[in-house]
């Protein structure tokens, strides 16, 4: 398959346009009726100081690199992700495939980009939508019981392959974009998750796994298995 043509060249994921011009609003509003409505003005430089670190943080959540893969995405799995791999192992998956799988896991914390990618070239056959608890996402229940959706690919080889976007215990709204029966490409996004939690990626028994566990994985960048 072709890569995708056009890309969104945004800085600032625009998930995060109306949370950043909302919280810039009031926190202008709370310094400026802490500056004119107190005579000291320690309260005013205290405030201001922690709106600036509390936004710029929430700045930083948001950020979104352009990334180009770079090199043939043939039978190659990019991490869907930033963060670290936490869990490296062969496990049952009873929504989808019914069958053992191989599961590579990337949390991600709250100072990663928190945009998703598509793990591999082809063709969305599956999206789902379950809800559930907002457990810590490094638990192994959380693929199972946690807020999360799904999105089911196969690749122009034939190959079946699994992502799963995962709340965590601070992260309470997962986005997808994926629609079943669309393409999909390496370099463009699958959806973002608000405020940590992790991605699944579940591949056929004998793929080679090309990370290791506590590695760390950048996004749409760090290929992270190569399907037989």
């Amino acid at each position: 398959m072709n890569k995708i043509k056009k890309l969104k060249k945004i800085r600032i994921h625009h998930e995060g346009t109306h949370i950043l011009i909302t919280g810039a609003i009031l926190l202008v509003m709370i310094n400026l009726a802490l500056y004119w409505g107190i005579k000291c003005k320690i309260p005013f430089y205290v405030c201001a100081v922690i709106s600036v670190a509390l936004y710029l943080l929430v700045v930083n959540f948001f950020r979104c690199p352009i990334r180009l893969f770079k090199g043939d995405t043939e039978k190659m799995v990019v991490a869907p992700a930033d963060g670290r791999i936490v869990v490296i192992e062969e496990v049952d998956e009873h929504e989808y495939f019914h069958d053992r799988r191989l599961m590579i896991s990337i949390f991600m914390d709250i100072t990663n980009v928190h945009a998703n990618w598509y793990p591999v070239d082809g063709v969305v056959k599956y999206v789902a939508h379950h809800d559930g608890r907002f457990m810590k996402a490094w638990l192994p229940k959380a693929s199972t019981e946690n807020e999360r959706s799904t999105i089911v690919i196969e690749t122009p080889e034939g190959h079946t392959v699994m992502a799963r976007q995962i709340a965590g215990a601070v992260a309470r709204r997962i986005v997808t974009y994926a629609e079943k029966g669309e393409d999909c490409y390496i370099d463009e996004h699958m959806g973002f998750i608000k405020f940590g939690s992790r991605v699944d990626v579940y591949l056929p028994l004998g793929t080679e796994v090309l990370v290791t566990m506590g590695q760390k994985t950048t996004g749409n960048e760090t290929v992270i298995a190569k399907l037989k």
